[in-house]
């Protein structure tokens, strides 16, 4: 065997290990989940060719239809305040001072929290009888919110709570991208006296352009499979009004135990967030200038 048979060889030695593992976690799965979501099938093994039954009652199904119109409210919600707060962030955290950094170590920690520890604390705030903010109400004199429990309250609420938690990561990759940019650029700008707004409009922001891709696909995509908040701030509730499409996958699959109907509603979840993640990234790259 020649040298490049033994180099090519070499390679699929170190790449098979991970696609051996990307096969068995990822790809059978999925291929399992979607033949899956063609048959009537329960907890205990049971399974009957069900075609596209699944799909027909799930369109048909107006607490899916409504899971579906919650989840894009919340991601509606988080995406673009998330985007936006931890862009500015980043901008005033991009300094080599010790003050930045410890600001820097503590907008990030709430990222390490798991989310049971998240909405424990923001049920702390957001309960109307002895919560913070009721406390700070009563204060001055005004009725409690009731966040949790009025539906037109409880996506807000929902989606205050992920934004607070999903803080950090966004900002990270937000001072990466800004400790990427050639600083000599910044230094020929402030030679032609460009002012603060026009650096940031001509500089900064194209700059970060891919990074604000990424971190929008990033939370996109997150924040469409949200589901611990909901299920452990409200359960759904009240009346359906916050419960979001995986909450709805758990409650078919493990509350009702309806395997292919879950397997189905979780297809067409992938179908959303592909389709819009591909969107996304096709309005963004389309106006980028050919190279």
């Amino acid at each position: 065997m020649n040298a490049d048979g033994r180099a090519r060889y070499a390679g699929f030695a170190f790449v098979g290990p991970f696609l051996l593992l990307y096969l068995v976690i990822l790809i059978y799965p999925l291929l399992l989940g979607i033949g899956l979501s063609f048959d009537h099938a329960d907890l205990f093994g049971a399974r009957r060719w069900a075609g596209i039954d699944n799909y027909v009652r799930l369109l048909a199904d107006p607490v899916f239809l409504r899971s579906i119109v919650n989840t894009i409210k919340l991601a509606l919600l988080i995406v673009p305040p998330l985007t936006l707060i931890a862009l500015l962030l980043a901008l005033a955290l991009n300094r080599a001072t010790r003050a930045a950094a410890i600001f820097r170590g503590i907008f990030f920690s709430s990222s390490v929290l798991s989310v049971t520890i998240v909405t424990l604390i923001w049920r702390f705030i957001l309960t109307p009888d002895a919560g913070l903010l009721a406390y700070g109400a009563t204060a001055l004199g005004l009725a409690p919110a009731p966040f949790l429990s009025d539906p037109s309250l409880v996506i807000p609420a929902v989606a205050i709570t992920t934004i607070w938690w999903s803080l950090g990561f966004p900002t990270m990759l937000f001072l990466a991208g800004l400790q990427q940019i050639n600083p000599d650029i910044y230094e020929a700008a402030a030679l032609d006296r460009a002012g603060k707004w026009t650096t940031f409009r001509r500089i900064t922001l194209p700059s970060l352009r891919r990074t604000l891709l990424l971190v929008v696909m990033l939370q996109t995509a997150a924040q469409l499979q949200l589901f611990g908040q909901v299920q452990l701030l409200t359960g759904g509730g009240p009346g359906g009004a916050s419960r979001t499409m995986v909450l709805f996958i758990y409650e078919a699959a493990f509350g009702r135990w309806e395997l292919g109907y879950a397997s189905a509603a979780a297809e067409l979840l992938f179908v959303l967030v592909l389709a819009i993640t591909l969107l996304q990234y096709w309005l963004v790259t389309r106006r980028e200038p050919e190279r």
